[in-house]
C-alpha cells in the first residue's frame, strides 16, 4: 500500500517483498487545519515530489509544517531516521496540533526502537484526531513493538466494537493475540490478512477449505510469506492428508528437495506457475486455524528429507568429530524483509565466540550480509559455507554435522528447529509471534533455545548471555 506521507503514514510500511504481512492501514484525511500541503505518496517521487523539491519549497515556505512533515516522511523512507525525527520535530514546533506530524514522528521513533516516545507521539495523534481509526492502528503497532500487548488489545477491542469486521484491526488483533499465546483467538482472525491491500501473495480462485473431511477431493496448499513460514507449517501437511484427499503443495524450488519426502504430499506445484485443477484451496498459514491449533496442541515438526548427495557435500565441508565444538552462525535474515533491521545484527558481535576454547565457527549466512566476512581479513577463523549452498537441502545437511547453531532469527532457525538440531535464537525486543512474549522456549521447536532482548536494541546483554551458555556447553563436551 502506498500511504500519503504528509498525512499519517502507516507504521510500518510493507516492503515490496515482505516475507510475512505487516500491519498496514490507509492514510486518513488531513485532520489538522486545512493548508496547501504537498501530498507525496510513501514512494519518493510519488506525485512528482522528491526530497530536493521539498527542500526548495521550504526556502519559500519555511514555516509550513506540512512541508516539514512531508520531508521527514521521505527521509524516513530513505533510511535517514534521525533527520526524519528532526523534521517532524520542526513541524511540531510550528504547529503543536499537527496530527500528521505526530503520527509520522511516532512511526520513525518506532523504527529506531524508541518505543516509549513512539507510543506517546501516537497517543497525541489519536487524541488530536478525535480517535481516528487509522491512527489507532498506528498506535497499536507502536504498543505491540513496545511489548504492551494488554493495552494494545484493549484499544483493538474498543475499535472493533465501532468497526466490526475491519480487516486492518482484525489483523493487528490476530498478531497481538498470537504474541501472548492466545492461539485459538489469534488464528481465528488470521485470515483477515487476505483482505489487506498490503497482502502481496496471490490468492487461488474457488472455495477455501474449511477444515472438514475432503472425501477424495484435491486440495491445493498455497505458499505465502517467507521460507521460514513454509517450514513452520509443513507439520500440518500430514494432518491435511488425513482428511482423506489428494494434496498438492505450491513450493519454491529452494525448498522442494527438502520437502520431497514430506508425508502426505501427492504432488508439487512450482511457485508462481499456473495452478492445476483442484477442488478446494488453503494458504499454508491458514492451516493452524483450520486444524484447531492451541498453544497446548501445536503439532511437532514433521520429517524433512535430506538427500544423500547433500550429505556427501556436507561431509566435504564440515569435518567429523575432532575434539572441537562446531558452531554455525547467521547474523541476518533476508535484507528485503521490512523488519530485518530489528531482528538482524552484525557479524562482529559473533566474534566473541572465538574467545571460547575449542569452538570453531562456520558461517551459514546467505545473501548480501556474507560480504561482512571479508572484513575479517582471513577466512581461517570463520569457515564460509554459504557459497556452497544451492538450496535448503544443502543447508540442512550441514546443520546435521554442526553441534550448535547460534543466530538471529531467519528461515534457518525454522529449518534447524524442524530438523531437531540444537539452535540458539537471538531475538529482538518484540520477536515473531512464534517465539511468544516471554521465556526461553517455544512450543513450535523443542530443540530451540531463545535469548531475548530485555531492552529494545540491546544486543550486548543477549550476546553476553549466549557466550556464557556456550562456555558451559563446551565445558561439558570437553
Amino acid at each position: 500500500m502506498k500511504a500519503h506521507i504528509t498525512l499519517a503514514a502507516p507504521a510500518p510500511s510493507p516492503a515490496a517483498a515482505s516475507p510475512r504481512p505487516v500491519s498496514s492501514v490507509a492514510a486518513p484525511a488531513q485532520t489538522a487545519a486545512p493548508k496547501a500541503a504537498p501530498q507525496p505518496s510513501a514512494q519518493a517521487g510519488g506525485h512528482g515530489l522528491t526530497i530536493d523539491m521539498l527542500e526548495r519549497m521550504l526556502e519559500q515556505q519555511p514555516k509550513d509544517p506540512n512541508v516539514w512533515s512531508a520531508l521527514g516522511a521521505l527521509l524516513r523512507q530513505a533510511g535517514k531516521p534521525e533527520a526524519a525525527i528532526a523534521c517532524q520535530r520542526r513541524a511540531l514546533e510550528i504547529d503543536q496540533r499537527h496530527v500528521g506530524a505526530w503520527t509520522n514522528l511516532g512511526n520513525v521513533l518506532g523504527d529506531v526502537e524508541r518505543y516509549d516516545e513512539a507510543i506517546a507521539a501516537q497517543e497525541h495523534a489519536v487524541v488530536l484526531s478525535g480517535g481516528n481509526a487509522n491512527l489507532l492502528s498506528n498506535l497499536v503497532v507502536a504498543l505491540r513493538h513496545g511489548c504492551r500487548f494488554d493495552r494494545a488489545l484493549e484499544i483493538l477491542d474498543a475499535a472493533l466494537r465501532a468497526r466490526p469486521g475491519d480487516p486492518n484491526l482484525l489483523w493487528d488483533r490476530a498478531l497481538t493475540l498470537l504474541q501472548v499465546g492466545r492461539y485459538a483467538e489469534g488464528f481465528r482472525d488470521y485470515d483477515s490478512r487476505l483482505s489487506l491491500p498490503s497482502y502481496q501473495n496471490r490468492i487461488a480462485d474457488g472455495p477455501m477449505w474449511d477444515g472438514g473431511p475432503l472425501n477424495g477431493k484435491t486440495i491445493l496448499l498455497t505458499t505465502e510469506q517467507g521460507f521460514g513460514d513454509v517450514l513452520l507449517t509443513a507439520r500440518y501437511v500430514p494432518l491435511v492428508k488425513a482428511r482423506g484427499g489428494r494434496v498438492l503443495l505450491e513450493c519454491h524450488p529452494e525448498l522442494q528437495r527438502l520437502l520431497s519426502g514430506l508425508e502426505g504430499i501427492d504432488g508439487f506445484v512450482r511457485a508462481g506457475t499456473a495452478y492445476p485443477a483442484y477442488d478446494v484451496h488453503c494458504p499454508l498459514m491458514s492451516l493452524p486455524h483450520r486444524l484447531g491449533t492451541t498453544i497446548d496442541t501445536v503439532p511437532p515438526p514433521t520429517r524433512l528429507s535430506v538427500p544423500a548427495e547433500a550429505r556427501e557435500k556436507a561431509a566435504r565441508l564440515v569435518p567429523g568429530p575432532d575434539g572441537t565444538v562446531k558452531v554455525g552462525i547467521i547474523w541476518s535474515g533476508r535484507v528485503t524483509f521490512k523488519d530485518n533491521a530489528r531482528r538482524a545484527t552484525t557479524l562482529s558481535r559473533f566474534l566473541r565466540f572465538l574467545d571460547v576454547p575449542k569452538v570453531r565457527l562456520y558461517s551459514i549466512q546467505k545473501g548480501p550480509p556474507e560480504a561482512e566476512l571479508e572484513t575479517l581479513g582471513t577466512s581461517t577463523l570463520i569457515t564460509p559455507l554459504g557459497p556452497h549452498f544451492n538450496d535448503f537441502a544443502d543447508t540442512a545437511a550441514v546443520l546435521e554435522r554442526l553441534d550448535l547453531v547460534i543466530m538471529t532469527d531467519s528461515s534457518v532457525a525454522h529449518l534447524a528447529g524442524s530438523l531437531g538440531r540444537p539452535v540458539w535464537n537471538l531475538l529482538q525486543f518484540m520477536p515473531y509471534w512464534v517465539y511468544g512474549d516471554k521465556g526461553d522456549t517455544t512450543p513450535w521447536y523443542p530443540s530451540m533455545r531463545l535469548f531475548r532482548q530485555t531492552t529494545p536494541g540491546d544486543w550486548d546483554s543477549v550476546f553476553a548471555a549466549a557466550e556464557q551458555a556456550l562456555r558451559q556447553v563446551v565445558a561439558l563436551k570437553t
